[in-house]
């Protein structure tokens, strides 16, 4: 690990080798598990909660046999279809420049009346009625996104569009792209610790909003989608999520984010001298920004790592995984992780050409494909990982199906 001036900080490990209890919340009180959370042992974590319960309910370890798999999976892209050729009439590039560098060929971007939330109300009633699950008997909507239409949220609008009446709980989750990863995470913490039986997670993002399209080292990189999968409840004999890794550092996400524009200058100043700093100046974002190289080293060094903590975990090696979805950011950093994990380039998932860096939704975008296709099947394990702006980055090994 580099000091604290470095790109990562020494608080921060990219790989622990010995296997951690996790800590969970439960509706009895912390649950503390080992491995993929098949047997989690619960207490009260609340202090002086003995004196409302008998010995034999305080004291009693509580075994959990939940598991969660994954039954459904849809998708949604814009109808407009940019071209690198596209791009370069707006912008100093080629078509040869920007497919070598990235492996992007094409990517989509809204126009019209299209949103994110049409996007993920698409994406979700196509994975809805793959799993064969009625939108109220949904018990939790997850919307992974850092672009929602509305700056409090889009997750319950989804709810309301997808026309759920009974639907208890919607919520969304920022953490770019990485947030699928950690939306499922988070179903399978809900539903193992929650009692919940069906958890949609959704992962959106329409980046071309916050692009500078002006920036030939960022417009060529980005696309709009979305993406869903329908996590149920299962017996824990047929626990679809194996293992997983989560990590977030933010000494790193200098090299990538939109932060917001502080654009305070001396005028402020008022005649007796005194600061003008209220009311407050209305707050704009800036267009997403980003260390290209920075951002390739730590995904390169942080991503394999991530995924063979997940592995072991999961009790399971590179090798019997049948293949290999990584967040679609760009082909050159999903080919070096391939090759430091030694994985065939024929077990490796990749959509990147036709739709460039989808954010949280190129994850589910990508695996709506390869299942309809057939590529994918029912049983078969993959290993996952996301990572990007916070900077954040988690891996997961699941089973379809």
């Amino acid at each position: 690990m580099a000091n604290a001036t470095g790109f990562f900080t020494p608080s921060v490990p990219c790989l622990r080798r010995k296997i951690q209890p996790s800590i969970g919340i439960s509706r009895s009180g912390i649950c503390f598990s080992e491995g993929i959370f098949r047997r989690v042992v619960c207490s009260s974590g609340i202090e002086g909660a003995e004196k409302h319960f008998s010995p034999s309910k305080s004291r009693v370890p509580k075994l959990v046999s939940k598991g969660c798999k994954l039954v459904g999976c849809g998708s949604a892209v814009p109808i407009l279809s940019v071209s690198n050729d596209d791009l370069a009439k707006i912008v100093d590039t080629s078509d040869e420049w920007i497919y070598v560098r990235t492996g992007i060929r094409n990517r989509r971007v809204i126009s019209g009346k299209e949103s994110l939330k049409s996007l993920a109300v698409e994406a979700a009633r196509k994975a809805l009625e793959m799993a064969d699950v009625d939108r109220n008997d949904l018990d939790l909507i997850l919307m992974c996104t850092s672009t929602p239409d509305d700056l409090f949220g889009v997750a319950p609008q989804v709810q309301r569009e997808l026309g759920c009446t009974k639907t208890p709980l919607a919520y969304d989750i920022t953490a770019a792209c990485s947030g699928f990863v950690l939306g499922l995470v988070s179903a399978a913490c809900h539903i193992r610790g929650g009692g919940f039986r069906n958890v949609l997670v959704i992962g959106a993002d329409i980046i071309s909003r916050i692009v500078d399209w002006t920036d030939r080292g960022t417009c060529i990189l980005f696309g709009d989608a979305a993406g869903a999968v329908l996590v149920q409840a299962c017996d824990a004999e047929e626990d679809g999520l194996l293992g997983f890794d989560l990590h977030s550092d933010g000494e790193g996400g200098r090299h990538l984010g939109a932060p917001i524009n502080d654009d305070r200058t001396n005028d402020l100043l008022g005649s007796n001298g005194s600061v003008l700093d209220f009311p407050p100046k209305r707050s704009s974002y800036n267009c997403v920004q980003m260390n290209g190289k920075e951002v390739f080293r730590f995904a390169v060094r942080c991503v394999p790592q991530s995924i063979e903590s997940a592995l072991e975990k999961a009790g399971l090696t590179a090798s019997s995984i049948d293949w290999l979805l990584l967040h679609q950011a760009n082909q050159r950093i999903i080919d070096a992780v391939a090759t430091r994990l030694e994985f065939p380039q024929e077990k490796v998932i990749s959509n990147l050409a036709n739709y460039g860096n989808t954010s949280a939704a190129s994850i589910p975008l990508a695996l709506d494909e390869v299942v309809r296709s057939g590529k994918v099947k029912s049983g078969q394990t993959i290993a996952t990982a996301g990572f990007g702006a916070g900077l954040t980055w988690g891996s997961a090994v699941i089973r379809w199906g």
